[in-house]
């Protein structure tokens, strides 16, 4: 309740406007061109004018002591007032004609934060405020003590009471809603459109607000108290079930003259460099603007025509369905223009998010061509550029948040995959990155390399609704004791654009490797990896060329870091017989027969079941019943049978230049 308090007592600073050029007003020839709209958004907004057809009224018995007075509050919110469909282009004309900005700037969103605050607390519902004080509600963040704020205010301050007793007076006199509006818009005639809907609401926002905040405290303050009698708040609240479908009417309608209000400040803030009137989804929305800007500030109109009604006349007076009619077909008017422009502003949301993606993805490429004296510039902008969190997490320190900061100066290894990457994948990279780092010394660690996972995840997937996506990251991310980011979020869509454009990256796991000075010296080392492990290190190209010279095609290339058991066996010059399948009863009469013909030959021989490179569940039946009865050797662990797989294919490939070309 303070926090309404306060909110109307600082909107209701009076204080002159001064000349000074202080804070926000600054000078600007910019102004907002209003092309003619398309004819469907024309069209789909006469319709809705349509709509606003004055229904029959029986004004007998609304006399007071002061029978002219009454009737005037009455002719105020005459339907016969509204503007028939041909008249809606000369309406826009006059408008239009109001509208001669001087160049002054005004930064409306602080302003407009406040006004959301104060109308937000007063268009609770009835029953709420019957309830007594909220004392759960959200906190408002406090500006009130900015320099820049206050300045602001100080500048405004005079037009926004200025405008609030134009409203209020007009009310009570009775006058026409539409001239009150075109009395208001030659009033704000120099500011630019959203400043003179936000410096409207604000002015309504404080007369209004005044109401509520009496009504919500006066049973506990006694000045608040004395000042509702005065107002004949209690026995409005006392009579509330009569009035209850003109106070929702009220608040349908203010909570709408708030969104239209938003999506044109939203608009107002679309930056220059990146759209201009001749994109044409921003042309129309500009062209309707100046229709949205009359019927909210007539709404803000109706709305303190509607509450001068029920403070001034008795309850049985102030009670008409005609009046909350009204309101209900304003709340349609408006909630057709906001749909209108809100689907404007996204696809202009959309086509700069288009262009901001390009440029960051221009930056990319312009980036990894430039040397550098360490890696940061480039690790943050592929990983995050801020430095308001910490985006990694270290898996091999209980999962602590760490700073980019980890990484200078580093060889990196950017492991880039989507969260479909297998757990088979993870276990031998896990095993080689493990074995890679056993007996060293802290210093030859961090001399080594460090290991980076970066999620893919598709743009366009709202996270939060997928559940799924989230607890499969968190399980992948559990068994890295590498680095990782700490949410697939915060790698973005250029990055993503970036990875697949220069790096390849389809759906499979690729391992880009960056030298200390960030500059890519492989763009993808994962078979180098699987084939010699932490040996190809610094997984250039070069050593790669250098191990192949150096290597034939040999066993323990193959199994190298996964069995010992058959390393052994090659040192001791044993024969090796490697054999797969998914037939049990051939396996055995095979290796039966092999063991046979190398007793009577005597030939120390060795079997192992490697499986298949498919059928993953038969040859996991098939292993088992190998174990079990001690037929040969085997790996009962099925990332093992993956890894020998993609090992033996690696080498078809890679020593098989037309392979490699495919």
């Amino acid at each position: 309740m303070d926090l309404l308090l306060k909110s109307v007592a600082t909107a209701g600073q009076q204080k002159p406007a001064t000349s000074n050029g202080k804070s926000m007003l600054t000078a600007s020839n910019e102004n907002l061109a209003n092309k003619p709209a398309t004819a469907a958004a024309d069209q789909k907004l006469m319709e809705s004018d349509r709509k606003i057809v004055s229904p029959p009224r029986d004004i007998l018995g609304l006399i007071r002591s002061n029978p002219s007075s009454s009737q005037k509050l009455v002719k105020s919110t005459d339907h016969r007032s509204m503007l028939t469909m041909s008249d809606d282009t000369m309406m826009m004309k006059q408008i239009q004609a109001t509208h001669t900005p001087d160049g002054r700037e005004v930064e409306v969103r602080p302003l407009f934060g406040l006004v959301e605050d104060i109308l937000n607390r007063s268009t609770l519902p009835i029953d709420a405020v019957l309830a007594g004080p909220q004392k759960h509600m959200e906190n408002l963040e406090d500006k009130s003590d900015q320099a820049s704020f206050i300045d602001m205010l100080e500048a405004l301050s005079f037009t926004i009471d200025r405008i609030a007793c134009e409203i209020a007076y007009k009310a009570l006199s009775g006058s026409d809603v539409h001239a009150t509006t075109m009395s208001l818009c030659h009033l704000l005639s120099n500011y630019q459109w959203d400043a003179k809907l936000v410096l409207t609401l604000a002015a309504f926002a404080l007369n209004y607000g005044e109401f509520w905040l009496l009504a919500q405290i006066y049973s506990s303050n006694q000045l608040a108290k004395s000042m509702a009698i005065l107002k004949q708040v209690p026995n409005i609240l006392e009579h509330s079930a009569a009035l209850r479908s003109k106070f929702n009417a009220l608040n349908t309608l203010i909570k709408v003259m708030m969104d239209v209000t938003r999506c044109i400040v939203e608009f107002r803030e679309l930056p220059d460099a990146y759209i201009s009137e001749e994109v044409p989804e921003f042309s129309t929305a500009m062209a309707h603007i100046p229709t949205a800007v009359y019927w909210t500030i007539r709404s803000a109109v109706a709305c303190a025509a509607q509450i001068t009604m029920i403070t001034s006349m008795s309850h049985e007076l102030a009670y008409s369905p005609t009046e909350s009619w009204e309101l209900s077909t304003l709340a349609h008017k408006l909630n057709t223009i906001h749909d209108h422009l809100n689907e404007r502003l996204k696809l202009c949301n959309r086509f700069i998010e288009e262009k901001k993606n390009l440029e960051a993805l221009k930056m990319l490429h312009d980036l990894f061509r430039m040397t550098h004296i360490d890696n940061m510039r480039v690790l943050k902008a592929i990983i995050y550029a801020k430095d308001d969190v910490q985006p990694l997490v270290d898996g091999g320190a209980n999962m602590k948040r760490v700073n980019l900061e980890v990484l200078r100066r580093k060889n990196v290894l950017l492991l880039i995959s989507g969260l479909n990457i297998s757990q088979d994948e993870l276990s031998i990279l896990e095993h080689i990155y493990t074995e890679s780092r056993q007996h060293l010394t802290r210093p030859e660690r961090d001399g080594l390399f460090e290991l980076v996972w970066i999620p893919i995840v598709d743009p366009a997937v709202e996270w939060n609704e997928k559940q799924s996506l989230q607890n499969r990251f968190e399980a992948l991310q559990q068994t890295m004791p590498w680095y990782s980011v700490y949410h697939p979020k915060i790698i973005q869509k250029p990055v993503i654009d970036f990875v697949k454009e220069e790096w390849h990256f389809r759906n499979k796991a690729i391992l880009v490797v960056l030298d200390p000075q960030g500059k890519v010296v492989s763009p993808n080392a994962i078979h180098m990896m699987w084939i010699w492990g932490s040996a190809a290190f610094p997984f250039t190209s070069l050593k790669e060329e250098t191990l192949w010279r150096e290597e034939t095609w040999r066993l323990d290339l193959l199994v190298n870091g996964i069995d010992q058991v058959i390393l052994n066996w090659i040192r001791e010059g044993r024969y090796i017989f490697l054999y797969g399948g998914e037939d049990i009863e051939w396996i055995r009469k095979f290796t039966s027969a092999a063991r046979f013909v190398a007793r009577d030959s005597n030939i120390p021989l060795e079997m192992v079941y490697v499986g298949k490179s498919s059928h993953r569940e038969q040859v996991r039946k098939v292993t088992a019943t190998i174990a079990a009865e001690k037929i040969s050797h085997c790996w009962q662990d099925p990332a093992m049978v993956w890894f020998f797989w993609t090992q033996a294919t690696k080498h078809v490939v890679l020593q098989d230049p037309a392979r490699q070309s495919r």
